[in-house]
């Protein structure tokens, strides 16, 4: 709570609080903030000092006020010609007998990546989409990282550019990696790129032009909805169930609109933990097949999924499908090495765009990394946090059922989808004051809108004093609305 001191007023505090949030993107362009009324209460002052508050953000332009609306968090980033130049994008014309072509009206996930980087507080944060540091702490990564550059390896490793594809020996070891969960592709298939973000993009970058369609999984990963609007692509939401994909809907978008390109989280999807099945994964393919479409499968989650998961690259053997994954989520966030597996004529291509974009990748580390996989010292950490991850989910899910929320899916590998029972955008609002960056529902989809869904990260919510807290905002905006 606000406490006024000789130094600075409580309207001075109210407002530096906000322009912190809002310059660091915490709170996203377009973001309401809570009415004068509502405000007031939250942090214990007079309506006058609220005001007084808004007044000093609107003098300093981070914030508008709409007549009989409220304030309103302004786009600090985009110009009003760029501005209005994204919403024709995003508004496209209507296709050939299909009506309006569902597209993404405004996406905004970058609140969600700086938190991870300017974290709220020092407390586990429950929105975030990471393994907490401490569990991804080894002695064999700082010893891999010496022997490469010990010596001769390090002027090897870093006075030429490195192989275009990436490392030979790195390229070896995820070959036989893809091996173990049955997707038999040579090393020659493989093209190593600066994290699977990288990979993604230049998956996309490859095989579509601006405004094409891509079919794409809702509720889904923010930042890809985010990436491909920011392409100009226009985004055909197919709303994901606990077996996959809705078939139905993708079969219409395939018949009026006929995409190029279908994004799928196969197993542990993101947000809700689902792993597709194997009956859906066989009609996707037989989808592709007929109307002639890729798919790129992100297998980000793959080193604390089970082997035997379904895939659509294992069944499809790399013919339509491409591959994709990385390292971040499991061992090194910092080292940015991703990759991709794609069918043999499509490599040169793809290989074409990470050299325009990036020329090579870093040799240094993904040798290091190519020597924690060859020693099995990388599936050993996967099985230790595996472990870890599993006891952690149990003792979040209790916490969670016990603060009286409901689990929208099954809950499975590091997110859980859960159903607070109140607008996830308004308690992500709360709950900032307390330290704590939520993952509100509406965020995971390519329209934003109220939701009571939210997701957590099972690794940093297993703390009681998390659920307290959550308890205790939760009431007081449910006694707010009844208000």
């Amino acid at each position: 709570m606000l406490t006024r001191t000789p130094a600075q007023t409580l309207t001075d505090q109210l407002a530096a609080r906000f322009a912190e949030r809002i310059r660091s993107r915490l709170l996203a362009a377009g973001t309401r903030l809570p009415s004068v009324r509502e405000c007031a209460r939250q942090q214990g002052v007079s309506p006058y000092t609220v005001v007084a508050a808004y007044d000093q953000l609107l003098a300093q332009g981070l914030v508008e006020s709409r007549p009989q609306k409220g304030f309103f968090v302004r786009d600090l980033v985009a110009p009003p010609a760029a501005a209005s130049t994204r919403t024709r994008r995003a508004d496209p014309p209507a296709a050939r007998g299909g009506g309006p072509l569902p597209g993404v009206s405004r996406i905004d996930a970058t609140a969600l990546i700086r938190g991870m980087f300017h974290q709220a507080s020092s407390k586990p944060q429950p929105g975030s989409g990471v393994l907490p540091s401490q569990w991804l702490e080894n002695a064999f990564m700082p010893q891999a990282v010496r022997r490469v550059t010990s010596g001769a390896s390090l002027i090897e490793n870093s006075l030429s550019y490195g192989e275009p594809k990436g490392d030979a020996r790195l390229r070896e070891a995820l070959a036989q990696r893809l091996a173990s969960i049955h997707l038999p592709v040579s090393p020659e298939q493989i093209v190593t790129t600066v994290g699977a973000t990288h990979a993604l993009d230049v998956v996309s970058r490859t095989l579509l032009k601006a405004g094409d369609p891509v079919m794409v999984e809702e509720p889904g990963w923010s930042v890809e909805f985010a990436r491909l609007d920011a392409l100009g692509m226009r985004v055909l939401p197919v709303p994901r169930g606990p077996d996959g994909p809705d078939l139905d809907v993708m079969a219409r978008y395939c018949e009026l609109h006929h995409p190029r390109l279908f994004v799928s989280v196969s197993v542990f999807h993101n947000p809700t933990g689902y792993c597709l099945s194997p009956g859906s994964a066989h009609r996707v393919l037989q989808l592709a097949q007929q109307y002639d479409f890729h798919i790129v499968e992100d297998d980000t989650y793959s080193h604390i999924a089970p082997e035997h998961a379904t895939r659509l690259s294992v069944l499809d053997g790399l013919s339509r499908t491409i591959y994709v994954s990385g390292f971040a989520k499991i061992l090194a966030p910092n080292w940015r090495v991703g990759f991709l597996a794609a069918p043999q004529d499509l490599v040169e291509r793809l290989l074409d765009t990470k050299l325009l974009a990036t020329l090579t990748t870093p040799s240094l580390l993904e040798r290091a990394l190519a020597l924690c996989i060859e020693q099995g010292q990388l599936r050993r950490h996967a099985d230790r946090v595996r472990d870890r991850l599993a006891a952690a989910r149990a003792r979040s899910v209790r916490h969670a059922e016990a603060a009286g929320c409901r689990f929208a899916a099954e809950p499975a590998g590091l997110f859980g989808w859960v159903d607070t029972g109140v607008d996830t955008d308004v308690l992500a609002l709360r709950m900032l004051d307390e330290g704590y960056l939520l993952a509100p529902g509406g965020l995971f989809h390519a329209t934003p809108a109220p939701s009571t869904l939210m997701r957590i990260n099972f690794a940093n919510t297993q703390d009681a004093a998390f659920w307290r807290v959550f308890e205790r905002r939760v009431a007081e905006q449910r006694g707010s609305s009844r208000g």
